[in-house]
C-alpha cells in the first residue's frame, strides 16, 4: 500500500518552505521516524519523519523547490523490501538537484572530483542536521570523514574539518595548475549564491524596522568590577551546584528587567495607534549562528534565577547551531538583548527586532583608565547602547533605563535587593 508524504502544517507566522535536500532516494528502505527531507523556513529547518516503515517509491518535487503546507512530497510503498522496488527505482530519474538513484547508496565526489565509494558492509555513518548541510555544501562523502561524536556520529566539527581539509587540498592543486602569469595578476573571481531563506527573512526584518520605526540610539559605559569579583568568587561553586558556568549575560538580563519594571514603556510595543504595555518579561537574547542571527526567547525571564538564564541561554545557543531549535523559541519577546563584544566589537548601535521597541548592545570589556574617588584607576569597562523607538519611547527615559542597567551591574547587590 502506498502512504503519501506531505509537509507537515507549517506555523501560522510561515507561508512556505525550501525543500533543501533528500535524505532518501526511491528505492531506498526508509523506518518509521527517519528523517526523510529538511525544510528550510526563514526561522528553522524542519524534518520530515517517514510515518511508516517501508521502501520509498517516488519523489514529487526535486530540491530546491519552494512548498507548502499539505503539499505532496513522495509516496511509500509500506511493508516493502528494498529488493522488490529496486529495479523500478533505478529506472526512474533522480529529483534536480539531488543524487541519481541505485542501490540506496549515492556516492559523493571527493576533494579531487572522483567520487569515493561507500565502504562495502558497512553502515552508513549517522550525521545530524547541522553536519549534512555541511557535507552536502562541500560535496563531501560521510564515508570519508573520521567520527568523533557517540555511537560513530558525524559531527558538526568532524564535517568542518573534513570540508577544510578538502578546500585546502583543492586549493593546492588549483594554484599548481594556474599558469605563473596569472598568479602574478592575482585572482578577479566572482561567485554569486542565493540567499538562504533566513538571511532574506533577516533583511527584511531589518530594512522594516529601520522604515517603520524612528530609531535612536543611546550610549553609556559601566565598570564592571564588582560583576567580574563576584564571578571569580562564586563561578566554581556556582557551576558545581547548577552544572552551568556563570557568565555576564546573566547579570545583563537581570539588570534589563530591573530597568524594565522602572521604565514600562521600554518593555512595550507599538500596534497601530496604541501603545501596548506587556507586563511580563519575555527576553530575546542573540545568538549567532552558520546560517545567520536568531533571537531565541526566554519566557517570564523575572522568575528565572541566574542559573536558570545561564541554562536556557547554552540550550538556545547549542540547539540553534545545530539546526534543532523551534519556531516557538524564536516567536515573540518584549526586549532584546545582543552581545557583539564576543567578537571584538567596541561599540555599534544595534537594530531593534521589531515589534519590539528597544534593544540593550553588549560590548567588548577592556581595561581602561578612569577616574574614581579622584585617582586614576585601571577598571574593567564596557560600552552599552540602547536603540530605541523613540515614537513612543523619549531620551530622557531611554537615558534613565541605561543608567538603571549601569546601576545594577555596578552594585550587583541592587538586584537582589530590588534598589
Amino acid at each position: 500500500m502506498s502512504v503519501e508524504i506531505r509537509v507537515p502544517q507549517l506555523p501560522e507566522s510561515v507561508s512556505d518552505a525550501t525543500l533543501v535536500a533528500w535524505r532518501k532516494q526511491p528505492g531506498q528502505p526508509v523506518s518509521r521516524d527517519e528523517n526523510l527531507a529538511d525544510l528550510e523556513t526563514d526561522k528553522v529547518v524542519l524534518e520530515v519523519p517517514a510515518p511508516v516503515s517501508g521502501v520509498l517509491r517516488e519523489l514529487k518535487v526535486p530540491n530546491g523547490t519552494s512548498v507548502k503546507s499539505g503539499e505532496l512530497l513522495a509516496l511509500i510503498d509500506e511493508g516493502a523490501t528494498a529488493s522488490a522496488t529496486t529495479a523500478s527505482a533505478t529506472s526512474a530519474p533522480p529529483p534536480a538537484g539531488g543524487p541519481a538513484a541505485g542501490n540506496g547508496t549515492a556516492a559523493a565526489p571527493s576533494a579531487s572530483g572522483a567520487p569515493t565509494p561507500p565502504k562495502a558492509g558497512a553502515a552508513p555513518p549517522r550525521t545530524g542536521p547541522a553536519a549534512r548541510r555541511v557535507i552536502e555544501e562541500n560535496n563531501l562523502s560521510p564515508d570519508s570523514i573520521a567520527a568523533s561524536g557517540p555511537g560513530g556520529r558525524i559531527t558538526k566539527n568532524d564535517a568542518r574539518l573534513a570540508a577544510a581539509a578538502a578546500t585546502l587540498s583543492a586549493a593546492t592543486m588549483a594554484v599548481a595548475a594556474v599558469p605563473a602569469a596569472a598568479l602574478a595578476r592575482g585572482s578577479r573571481t566572482e561567485q554569486r549564491v542565493p540567499m538562504t531563506r533566513l538571511r532574506a527573512r533577516i533583511a527584511e526584518r531589518l530594512i522594516q524596522a529601520q522604515s517603520t520605526q524612528a530609531l535612536l540610539t543611546t550610549f553609556n559605559e559601566v565598570d564592571l568590577t564588582a560583576v567580574q569579583e563576584l564571578r571569580a568568587r562564586y563561578k566554581d561553586s556556582f557551576e558545581k551546584k547548577h552544572g552551568v558556568k556563570l557568565g555576564f549575560m546573566s547579570f545583563f538580563v537581570k539588570a534589563s528587567i530591573e530597568a524594565l519594571k522602572r521604565f514600562p514603556v521600554v518593555n512595550a510595543s507599538v500596534d497601530s495607534s496604541d501603545i501596548v504595555y506587556h507586563e511580563f518579561f519575555d527576553i530575546g537574547v542573540a545568538v549567532s549562528t552558520e546560517r545567520g542571527l536568531m533571537v531565541p526567547v526566554l519566557r517570564d525571564a523575572d522568575a528565572m534565577s541566574f542559573a536558570d538564564v545561564e541554562s536556557g541561554i547554552a540550550n538556545f545557543a547549542a540547539r540553534a547551531r545545530t539546526g534543532s531549535i523551534t519556531i516557538e523559541d524564536l516567536t515573540g519577546g518584549t526586549f532584546s538583548i545582543t552581545n557583539g563584544g564576543i567578537f571584538g566589537s567596541l561599540m555599534s548601535t544595534p537594530i531593534v527586532n521589531a515589534p519590539q521597541s528597544a534593544i540593550l548592545g553588549m560590548h567588548k570589556i577592556q581595561p581602561r583608565p578612569i577616574a574614581v574617588d579622584g585617582q586614576i584607576v585601571i577598571r574593567p569597562m564596557m560600552y552599552l547602547a540602547v536603540t530605541y523607538d523613540h515614537r513612543i519611547i523619549d531620551g530622557r527615559e531611554a537615558v534613565q533605563f541605561l543608567v538603571t542597567i549601569k546601576d545594577c551591574l555596578e552594585d550587583p547587590g541592587r538586584l537582589l535587593l530590588g534598589v
